[in-house]
Order: structure tokens, then C-alpha cells, then sequence
């Protein structure tokens, strides 16, 4: 099958049982290869791969919902302990938000809970005078102007205004100042602002929630710990990792992601290259790069040095015997006795070096603009476009959701083709049949992505400039949802393959004792026993080889949907097998 049609099987549940989702994956035959297996199975994991995407274990909440959640929680803690609103929330801030860790430690020790807190057992009146002398200004005022936290220390209105901080202003007391006295004794800016800070208490503090780091966002995050992958998708569309708040990252790891982003913004790259593509000025040892042909190299004033650029000699040496412009048998006889080697080394090395990062940073920068691109023209589907082929065609809105979700796969699997290449870059060398492997994978995933991309993108353009229903509409659905569900199985796939770090290879293969065997199946390949099991490899992440035997398969006229042979219709589109 050329590579151009290749499509990715992972619709097939009958050719793996990687594709179950189980730990057993490519299993490894008995004598060390990876056996790649291409039998049917009986069982259908289509439920169960749903069930694994629907699967969401955070919830985003709202600055109602943060409010609320807070409100309940003080609700609570003050109705099981039989305090006060105020004294609850007090409690709740010293413990992090922690309904369960206060109601622990009330219980097993609530006068050692007061005295940290500040909360007295017993609350302390104002004296009945008249007049009181405030703490702060010793001013006496008006009884009814002055105010004590639960201590008793009197304080006027004012310096309560001016005391920023939550606890009475007393040097020798604790006691803590409650949501309470804020209300009554702070304007309506102030009061705005702790609102503002008790909401973020309530956000920072506690550990199982966050806020979305995306710039403006409001939305905070409550994550259940212990339970599915660290992706959150939050609701203002920004994808994010809980563990290390960086954008969401799958197939990668954290350390790998924070590796990978400091190596982009690091100094240590410019210093490769200017190492790999410049030499020191022989006097001033300032860099130069080399941009003309010839090999007389002035360098910049005050220093105006000429020099030769193959042997770093003075240009007044240099003359006819020596090759004039354009060689320098100085250097090549001095390059013979071995005076460049280790120079010449290093520059080779970092050449090398700044050659492999720029091949994998291009791919990774190039699917991130992909990526935004796909955005951009997701938001304009959703806006304007979906209304307008509504009309065309003739159709509800409701009816071409199926356009929406593939958008959405693109955007999805744009992020995690993206991130494959930081996978690649840290792919240690010596594991040849590792990197032959997940370089196939990765090619088949570049593949199917670029066709669904294609359709979704080109295809869907000949509708939308349509001046009447389109027959063939219909057509076209069944296809873009068929290369939806296809790429998005083989997607989910691939990115447990490599979170399991590729295990599929076997063990044997690092250690070189089958690695040309492995080496084969990746590549398309014949083992040992004949069959071309690269094949099979592939279709246990539902894709089949380039290099595929056509006579196990059939493709799909309709839609190109590699299917089984023993397939009576097109497992993607329904389309009848001729």
C-alpha cells in the first residue's frame, strides 16, 4: 500500500490485544524476537476505550463555584464544632481549607487548636464605661465607636482600619480577627479586596486545587488525586498538566518537559553554534563567522587583524606558495600531523549537536503552530463557517457536530505529535531498534494526522463553497468521522506506547542480541520466519505498514479504511465489501 494511502487500523479491535488497553501489549515469542500477532480476537474494547476518554478526573470551578464550595466548607466545619461562621473560616485558612485535618485536630486537642489559632474559649466583653481608651492612639472615645476582637483589647474605628493585620493589635495577645470585624469596620474597596484574598486562600492553600495558568484565566481547577493522567482541559480551552502546570504534555514526562524547555530558552545553544560555526580571532579571540568565500578574514576594529581561516595564520604570510585565496597547504600539513584534530573535533561535535536539536526543534515548533493554526480555524468553524454550511447544505447545526469533533482531534493530536519529538530528542542513542521503532510509529502518526488535516481542511472547503446541497455530503461525513475515530484510536494508543517507555521492543533488543531482527519488523522487514511481521506490529496500534501484504487486508474504496480480510463491510464507513 504506497504511504500516501495509508491508513491507521486502530478501529480494528479484532487484530490486538495492545489495542485492549491491557499491560501484555506486543508480546515477545519464545525465542526473544517481539512476535508481532495478527489473529483476530474476539473480544470489542470499544466500550471501554470510550469510557477511558470520557474519563475526567478534575472539575473546573468557577468564582461562583469557588465561593460556594467555600461557603460549605466553613458552613460545615462551623455546624460539626459548634463555633461560629467566622471562627470556622479562621480555622479552615490556619489549615490549608482542610475540613478533615481540622476536624482531626479540634478533636484530639481543641485548647492547644485555640491557642494556635487565636481563638479564646471564652470571649471578652468591653468594659461598660462610657468612654474607652483605644490601645493603639490612646484616644478615649464613645463606647459604641470602639471595637475588640474576641480578646477584649478595645480599639477605635479608625486604628482598626489602619491594622492590616488578622490578628488584634495587641502586642502581648493572639487572638485572631474574623471575616466578622471586616465587614463591619472595612469600606467597601477593602472588603472587595479580602474577598479577593480569601478567595485565592481558598484556591493556593489547598492542594487539591489550582488555578489554570493561562493568561486572564479565572477558572480554578480541583484535581482528585492518585486517579488517570494529569491532562486538564480547562474551560477557557487552555490544556495544562497538573503536576508541573506546564501546557499538557502526554506522551512526555515532567522532568523530560522541563529538560526540553530550558534546553530552548538556554545559552548553551548559542554557544554550540557560535562553536560550531565560527573561530576565535587569533589576537582579540573575539568569534567570527565566516561569510564569504574566500579565506581572508579581517577581523572587526579596533582590532582590523587579516588572518587565513583554515590555519589562523597572519594573511602577510600568506601568498602564492601557499595557495593564495582559496587553500592553505599550511593547513593541510599541519591538519596531516594531527595540530587541528582536537580542534576540529570539537567544532564536528558541536556541530552535530546543534544539527540534531535544530531537526527536532523545527518538527516541534512546526506542529505547534499547526496547532494554533488548527485553533484559529476551529474558533472560525464554530463562529461563522458551521452557520454557513447549515444553510448550504441544508442541514442542522446538530447534524455536523462531526466537523467540531474533528477539529478538535487535530488540535488534540497535533499537541501530542508535537511533543513526540522532545520524546525522540532524549531517546538515548544506543538503543537502536528502540529508536528505528519509535521513529516508524511516529512516521505512521505524521501519516494519518496529515490526511485527516487534509479532509477536514480542503475537503471540507468544496462544501462551503457549494451553491446547493451536495449530493455526496453524506459522503464526506461518513469519511472525515471514520479518519476521526481511526486517528484518535491510533493516537491513544501511541501515547500509552510511549508512556510505558516502548516496551514492546523487548529487552533483548537493547542488549543487540536480535536487534536486526527487531530492526526488520520496524521497517517493514521479513523475520525469520518469513512473514512480514512489521505488519503486525503496526496493527497493534491500528495502523497498518507501508510495507503491509495486501493479501490480509482490504481497502476500502469509499473511505481508504484498511480493513481485515474477513471483513464483509467497511468497519469505518459501512460500505459493502465487492
Amino acid at each position: 500500500m504506497d504511504s500516501e494511502d495509508d491508513m491507521h487500523d486502530a478501529n480494528d479491535s479484532a487484530d490486538d490485544d495492545f489495542y485492549s488497553g491491557g499491560e501484555a501489549g506486543l508480546a515477545a515469542s519464545d525465542d526473544g524476537d517481539a512476535d508481532y500477532d495478527f489473529a483476530d480476537h474476539d473480544s470489542d474494547d470499544s466500550g471501554e476505550l470510550l469510557s477511558h476518554r470520557q474519563q475526567q478526573n478534575y472539575s473546573i470551578l468557577s468564582e461562583v463555584d469557588i465561593n460556594q464550595r467555600q461557603e460549605d466548607d466553613i458552613n460545615r466545619v462551623s455546624t460539626v464544632l459548634s463555633i461560629s461562621k467566622s471562627e470556622a473560616c479562621v480555622l479552615l485558612r490556619n489549615y490549608n481549607w482542610s475540613v478533615s485535618k481540622v476536624h482531626d485536630e479540634w478533636f484530639a486537642d481543641e485548647e492547644r487548636v485555640r491557642k494556635v489559632v487565636g481563638l479564646p474559649e471564652k470571649h471578652t466583653e468591653l468594659p461598660n464605661d462610657r468612654e474607652v481608651t483605644c490601645g493603639i492612639c490612646f484616644e478615649s472615645c464613645p463606647r459604641g465607636t470602639m471595637n475588640a476582637a474576641a480578646c477584649g483589647h478595645p480599639f477605635c474605628s479608625t486604628c482598626w482600619r489602619g491594622c492590616l493585620m488578622l490578628r488584634c493589635p495587641d502586642p502581648s495577645c493572639a487572638a485572631a480577627v474574623g471575616q466578622d470585624m471586616i465587614n463591619a469596620l472595612a469600606d467597601d474597596e477593602d472588603k472587595e479586596k479580602y474577598g479577593r484574598y480569601l478567595r485565592r486562600s481558598y484556591i493556593e492553600d489547598n492542594r487539591k486545587t489550582k488555578w489554570c495558568p493561562a493568561p486572564g484565566c479565572e477558572y480554578a481547577v480541583e484535581f482528585v488525586m492518585g486517579s488517570g493522567s494529569y491532562d486538564v482541559n480547562c474551560n477557557c480551552s487552555y490544556g495544562f498538566c497538573w503536576n508541573c502546570t506546564e501546557e499538557a504534555h502526554r506522551p512526555v514526562d515532567c522532568a523530560t518537559v522541563s529538560k526540553w524547555i530550558l534546553k530552548n530558552s538556554a545559552e548553551s545553544e548559542n554557544m554550540n553554534w557560535i562553536l560550531a560555526n565560527s573561530k576565535p580571532c587569533p589576537k582579540c579571540k573575539r568569534p567570527i563567522e565566516k561569510n564569504q568565500g574566500c579565506m581572508h578574514i579581517t577581523c572587526t576594529p579596533p582590532c582590523k587583524f587579516e588572518f587565513c581561516w583554515l590555519c589562523l595564520g597572519p594573511w602577510s604570510e600568506h601568498g602564492e606558495r601557499t595557495g593564495g585565496f582559496y587553500a592553505c597547504n599550511r593547513y593541510e600539513s599541519a591538519r596531516q600531523e594531527g595540530a587541528y584534530d582536537e580542534s576540529e573535533r570539537r567544532r564536528e561535535m558541536a556541530k552535530n549537536s546543534l544539527e540534531r536539536y535544530t531537526h527536532y526543534y523545527e518538527r516541534w515548533a512546526a506542529n505547534q503552530s499547526s496547532r494554533q493554526k488548527a485553533l484559529g480555524d476551529l474558533q472560525s468553524l464554530q463562529n461563522e463557517k458551521l452557520e454557513k454550511l447549515s444553510d448550504i447544505q441544508s442541514q442542522p447545526e446538530s447534524q455536523l457536530k462531526f466537523i467540531i469533533e474533528a477539529w478538535l482531534q487535530i488540535v488534540e493530536c497535533r499537541r501530542v505529535l508535537k511533543w513526540t519529538y522532545a520524546y525522540g530528542f532524549y531517546l538515548p542513542d544506543h538503543e537502536h531498534a528502540k529508536r528505528q521503532f519509535f521513529e516508524y510509529l511516529q512516521g505512521e502518526a505524521e501519516s494519518g494526522l496529515e490526511r485527516l488535516h487534509q479532509c477536514a481542511e480542503k475537503e471540507l472547503q468544496v462544501y462551503l463553497e457549494a451553491e446547493s446541497p451536495s449530493k455526496d455530503f453524506n459522503d464526506f461525513r461518513t469519511k472525515l468521522a471514520g479518519l476521526t475515530s481511526v486517528t484518535r484510536n491510533y493516537f491513544e494508543n501511541l501515547v500509552r506506547a510511549l508512556e510505558t517507555g516502548l516496551n514492546d521492543v523487548g529487552p533483548s533488543t537493547s542488549q543487540g542480541t536480535c536487534s536486526k531482527s527487531a530492526t526488520s519488523k520496524s521497517l517493514g522487514g521479513k523475520s525469520k520466519s518469513g512473514k512480514n511481521r512489521a505488519s503486525n506490529t503496526s496493527s497493534k496500534y491500528g495502523a497498518p505498514s507501508r510495507g503491509v501484504d495486501d493479501s490480509n487486508i482490504w481497502t476500502c474504496e469509499h473511505c481508504t479504511y484498511a480493513n481485515p480480510k474477513s471483513a464483509r463491510a467497511c468497519q469505518a464507513c459501512d460500505r459493502q465489501h465487492r
